[in-house]
């Protein structure tokens, strides 16, 4: 081993053992903004950020079933219980009335300053009335109790209007005093969790508590099972069936394909040597995510696995076709020249990604540039020196000659190769004509199986979810403008509600109206002399005695001089949490949101809210934004893509300066993507941005195997171990992508049945469209001889 050899070993080693260090550091996620564009729609930005922390991001719902309605409300109950006192939460509903107490004490010392009611005419003669003759008729019924022990303090009704108003929202059906499920299979509770639902770890730790939790409830009753359901819920087990299927399928492909070097080369020392490349790009691509985007998405980490399938292919390239009493380096400067063009086609295909708009789409081009760039350095500069004297595969000459056999009949199915692919182009086309190929809908991007999807659908079902699709979003300087703006907007919305337009709204005014509000309505209300002649006046013909309403009296000159509600007024209260969700300090200034209710013109709700003056209110159509946010994202990968392709036809004329020579290199990898994605189509599949990747990695890997077709060979046994080569390194890409296509993780799933099948039809193609007579200048020396 020269100087230079133990140079390059040195620099290796030290240069792993940097990317460990990076990566030992490295945060892995699975967080939704990867694939927000960098310079996103205000109302994508919304929707991310909702996503990531809003309360949504943060609900945990819970189902308990499997036993008597009783065992299953004392379950909820323990639990719930329990569950209270961790700091993992901030709240825990069941439908208990538990916290209720210091949300009625804040309505009813606040309720005049709350109550959209109070107005000047309010306190009139006929008003003051009509409450009263009110109030004598909810004597008589269920709330007969609570309008008994009100009534001399609020005979206009401002707090059971107020409770009117926040149980107003769809509620559970309630069974042995908690909340069912409406055929009373299922008990329910609804946690909110104190971390946002970006933080993986933090909510894997909450979704532990209630499991540990729940086992101590449960003891030794088997019977009642538990069922979670939520974002953070999906998250976890989003980023676990990820990492699991990439580390189990990359483990499984290691194993087989070493088994595969290792029946070939007959050698440990070959086999660890094979996978050096591999190994070394891995790492590398992840540390050069990690170092250029701050953190590693889940996606990247599973496209790891992929890494195998095309790394090892360069040892292969390299152990095959080392002849007898030949130099390893010599056997690489031969064919470098064939790898390097390779190596940048494949570089120009991941460029597409790495300089998009879209920081997930670019992880995964950093990690395959770099992975390949270092995949292919170590093949060149470490391998050779590592190999053991007087190395050759041995297998080559019992393959090579069925394998010569069969390349030089391939070409008689050229004709019906080309009518295959006429064929699946016009199907495609047909098929384009009939509906879309590709997936408009970012649920096409889940990792959920059906289950899981079909369980938070009757969980969010039986709980009465509102319909979270519609949000009006208002940006403001400061959480003052944000909820006068948010009143403006209610003032439209309840006009909407009376046409029809919807069934009802949330605001966060509804919980803390603006202070300016509450000036408005501490100026409505009355002097004690004037709302105690209107009350006398009202209380005639009546039966009540006509010093019972003091009370009333003194709480209303109380409430003109009260001091204003503010957020801490609602600390410890549900409500608060209700206010915070609704109401979010931002980066720059303050966001009001307010959710809509069977929303059936959407159009018309919109044009209202743009005719308000004030700050800019935003109608953002959850699922419409989602799609649109999806759409941008897969068209401009396509974007990228075809310029990548632009690029890689650009690279082959530099190099090959011939226009024919261009067109055979190409051939096999078009025919492949025109074939592989028919039979996707064919076969039911919405194509998404996965199966894109696939397309490219499938013309990444087999520009390999066209141009190692067309580099004519000095002689036949140099062409010999060429395409023993190339079919040695089509059975790894093989395993490596082909194992993907059994995962549960539609990303995984895509790449590898896209890649595993694209792979083998590159090689077989290459073998029929690309014919090269080589020059035997040993056999015509003999001959002349």
């Amino acid at each position: 081993m020269n100087v230079m050899s133990r140079w390059a070993i040195g620099l290796w080693l030290a240069f792993i053992v940097a990317c460990i260090f990076v990566i030992s550091r490295t945060e892995f996620s699975t967080d939704l903004s990867a694939f927000l564009p960098r310079s996103p729609t205000p109302a994508q930005q919304v929707l991310v950020e909702q996503l990531r922390e809003g309360v949504v991001s943060r609900l945990i719902l819970v189902g308990l079933e499997g036993a008597t309605p009783e065992i299953l409300a004392n379950t909820s109950k323990q639990l719930a219980a329990q569950l209270r006192t961790q700091a993992d939460f901030v709240s825990v509903n069941n439908g208990e009335h538990v916290g209720e107490d210091k949300d009625h004490d804040f309505l009813w010392k606040n309720r005049y300053l709350l109550s959209p009611a109070i107005t000047p005419a309010h306190f009139s003669v006929a008003a003051l009335r009509n409450s009263l003759e009110e109030a004598l008729q909810l004597l008589g019924s269920p709330a007969g109790t609570l309008v008994k022990k009100i009534l001399k303090d609020d005979p206009s009704g401002e707090l059971i209007r107020l409770l009117e108003q926040l149980e107003g929202q769809a509620r559970p059906a309630m069974q042995e005093g908690v909340w069912f499920s409406k055929e009373g299979k299922r008990a329910l509770l609804v946690l909110q969790t104190k971390a946002a639902g970006y933080d993986i770890d933090a909510q894997e730790s909450a979704i532990a508590v209630i499991q540990s939790t729940f086992a101590r409830v449960a003891g030794h009753d088997t019977s009642v099972q538990l069922q979670l359901s939520g974002p953070g819920v999906f998250s976890v087990s989003t980023r676990e069936r990820i990492k699991g299927d990439a580390w189990r399928f990359s483990l499984i492909a290691t194993v087989l394909i070493a088994c595969l070097l290792l029946l070939v080369y007959r050698s440990f020392r070959v086999l660890i040597l094979g996978l050096l490349p591999v190994a070394s790009g891995a790492l590398a691509g992840i540390a050069a995510v990690s170092l250029g985007f701050g953190s590693v998405h889940g996606i990247t980490l599973g496209f790891g696995a992929t890494l195998i399938g095309e790394g090892v292919d360069y040892a292969i390239y390299l152990f095959t076709q080392i002849a007898p009493s030949v130099a390893p380096k010599t056997t690489f400067k031969r064919i470098w020249p064939t790898l390097r063009l390779g190596v940048l086609t494949s570089i120009c295909g991941f460029s597409a990604m790495l300089f998009s708009g879209f920081p997930g789409l670019a992880q995964l081009g950093m990690f395959s540039i770099v992975g390949l760039i270092v995949a292919v350095t170590v093949t060149r500069w470490v391998l050779p020196a590592l190999l053991p004297q007087g190395f050759t595969a041995r297998a080559v000459t019992s393959v090579a000659p069925t394998v010569m056999a069969l390349v030089k009949r391939a070409p008689v199915l050229r004709i019906p190769l080309l009518l295959l692919v006429a064929s699946a182009f016009v199907v495609l086309i047909v098929l384009s004509q009939r509906g879309p190929l590709w997936s408009d809908e970012l649920s096409s991007l889940s990792p959920l199986p059906k289950a899981d999807q079909l369980l938070d659908e009757q969980l969010r079902n039986d709980i009465g979810a509102p319909d979270v699709r519609y949000l009006i979003v208002v940006n403001a300087k400061d959480a003052e403008a944000a909820l006068q703006a948010s009143e403006n907007i209610a003032v439209v919305l309840g006009q909407m509600t009376i046409k029809g337009a919807l069934q009802g709204f949330e605001s966060p005014a509804t919980y803390l109206p603006s202070l300016q509000m509450q000036r408005v309505r501490q100026a409505a209300l009355p002097t004690t002399e004037v709302l105690r002649e209107n009350l006398q006046l009202a209380l005639r013909e009546l039966p009540f005695q006509p010093d019972l309403f003091k009370p009333f009296l003194e709480n209303v000159a109380q409430a003109k001089t009260q001091p204003l509600s503010t957020r801490s007024n609602l600390q410890g209260t549900n409500l608060a949490l209700k206010l915070d969700s609704l109401l979010v300090k931002r980066a720059h200034g303050w966001a009001a949101m307010l959710s809509l209710r069977g929303v059936t013109d959407p159009e018309a709700i919109t044009r209202e809210i743009a005719k308000l003056p004030g700050p800019q209110a935003i109608m953002l159509d959850m699922k419409y934004e989602s799609d649109q946010l999806y759409q941008t994202y897969r068209h401009g990968a396509l974007t990228f893509s075809m310029l990548g392709g632009i690029a890689i036809v650009i690279l082959l004329f530099a190099n090959l300066r011939s226009p024919r020579r261009v067109f055979e290199v190409l051939a096999p990898l078009a025919a492949a993507v025109i074939i592989v994605t028919c039979v996707l189509v064919l076969n039911g599949h919405m194509l998404s941005i996965f199966h894109l990747v696939g397309l490219l990695l499938v013309v990444a890997v087999g520009s390999n195997y066209s141009l190692f077709f067309d580099r004519p060979c000095d002689t036949s046994e140099d062409r010999e171990r060429m395409l023993v080569s190339l079919l040695f390194a089509n059975i790894a890409t093989m395993i490596g992508f082909g194992l993907l296509s059994f995962s549960h993780v539609p990303l995984l799933k895509a790449i590898g049945s896209t890649v595993g099948m694209g792979a083998i039809l590159s090689l077989v193609f290459s073998a029929i469209l690309i014919v090269r007579q080589e020059n035997k200048p040993i056999e015509k020396a003999k001959s002349k001889v």
